[in-house]
């Protein structure tokens, strides 16, 4: 996928720092974060498969048995675990970006990408396995989703990077967000090397 001097370009340049992908439910984050890591041949974490594997149980069940809220403060350890082991490319679930804190150490630790994706579109995908979704438990899951969708939108944009997840090839997804990279590594190279100093 994509270009061996692109590819070879970025990886020195991160300086510790994570590649994260954050955005919606359903824009594909776990698909194109595995590609971007093969292509960087970097280690590659998904934070929901890191919690369901630390938990011993599915979302779904954390969810109904403890809450949203014990949730989102295992998924804060566990992001901030995995930044710690950098760089790497992490995909997070929709609402981890949300959390004040999971977002400022994301700030401090790595480079967010945020793939953009219509209503539509999650839709299409996400009712594919309807079941997974415990925010999405609702008698009317398309409206639910766009509520989730017009509440995030504002926090997703403070992203580093903003790539639309298209309904064209994964791979196209994947290039672009490598071009968004090199890009904003080359605007950023002073930003970067201060967060390391700090």
């Amino acid at each position: 996928m994509g270009n061996n001097k692109l590819n070879q370009s970025i990886v020195p340049r991160l300086q510790n720092h994570s590649i994260v992908f954050v955005g919606m439910m359903g824009c594909g984050k776990s698909a194109i974060g595995r590609l971007v890591s093969q292509a960087l041949e970097l280690p590659y974490h998904d934070a929901d498969e890191e919690i369901v594997a630390a938990a011993g149980m599915s979302i779904p069940d954390i969810f109904e048995q403890f809450g949203e809220e014990y949730f989102r403060k295992g998924e804060n350890r566990v992001v901030s675990r995995l930044l710690t082991d950098g760089p790497a490319v992490l995909s997070l679930g929709g609402g981890a970006f949300i959390n004040d804190e999971t977002r400022q150490l994301i700030k401090e630790n790595g480079i967010s990408v945020w793939l953009k994706a219509d209503l539509d579109l999650l839709m299409s995908r996400v009712l594919r396995r309807p079941n997974s979704r415990p925010l999405l438990k609702d008698a009317n899951p398309r409206a639910r989703m766009e509520e989730l969708l017009e509440t995030r939108t504002p926090i997703y944009s403070l992203a580093d990077i903003h790539v639309e997840s298209s309904r064209n090839s994964k791979n196209d997804t994947a290039n672009a967000v490598m071009r968004s990279l090199k890009k904003w590594l080359d605007q950023h190279a002073e930003q970067l090397a201060s967060r390391v100093e700090q």
